[in-house]
């Protein structure tokens, strides 16, 4: 489990893309400090299992099918920033909200608002994860907890303050650019419980 809270911005090193799969290298000296092969770090919003580590603060990690379909990983290149956080440690504090790093989906940013010294994003979602976003709830942005600050039928809202403009990636978003979106977990299982068949309970026999 993650909590959004970047630790620092890697770098990609190397893609070696297999057409369906890849595998990636990325820099990350804070996050590989005390990292052990089969430890999970989340990269750009999108949790991998490091498979093995460099005496230069590498790690390597493989890209699955399912994560090249559905996150943006597919389109890295050597050079390209990536966000970094560690799992959360079992008495760590939660300090964004509970992010899986199991990606639903790919949106798009619509728009980009410079204000004093903050910025309002706007970015489109696919419309299947509209019923999930709500305003003034959370939402992971290319692996960012971030707080919803409008919704539209086919888009949502976010203000960047100068912590996350200068400590995450999400500085250098553009219009037409594609971000990781994560939803609320919590969000997803309310619905799963609400519209899930009753599967009638068996009284244990006596």
């Amino acid at each position: 489990m993650f909590t959004g809270i970047i630790e620092e911005i890697g770098r990609v090193v190397a893609v070696d893309d297999h057409g369906t799969d890849a595998r990636l290298v990325v820099h990350g000296p804070l996050v590989t400090s005390d990292a052990r092969d089969g430890d999970s770090i989340a990269v750009s919003g999108v949790c991998l299992t490091v498979t093995s580590l460099g005496d230069d603060g590498t790690f390597v990690a493989d890209v699955m099918p399912e994560s090249m379909a559905r996150t943006t990983l597919g389109r890295l290149a050597p050079g390209d920033p990536v966000n970094l956080e560690r799992a959360l440690p079992a008495n760590g504090r939660l300090g964004g909200h509970i992010v899986q790093g199991h990606v639903d989906g790919v949106g798009q940013v619509v728009a980009r608002v410079p204000g004093e010294r903050w910025e309002d994003v706007e970015i489109a979602l696919p419309p299947a994860l509209a019923r999930y976003v709500a305003e003034k709830g959370s939402i992971t942005v290319d692996g960012v907890s971030l707080t919803v600050t409008t919704v539209t039928p086919t888009s949502f809202g976010i203000s960047l303050i100068p912590a996350t403009l200068a400590h995450t990636t999400l500085h250098r978003l553009a219009e037409g650019d594609p971000v990781n979106l994560e939803v609320d977990i919590l969000a997803k299982y309310t619905e799963r419980l609400l519209t899930a068949e009753r599967v009638p309970t068996t009284e244990a026999p006596r």
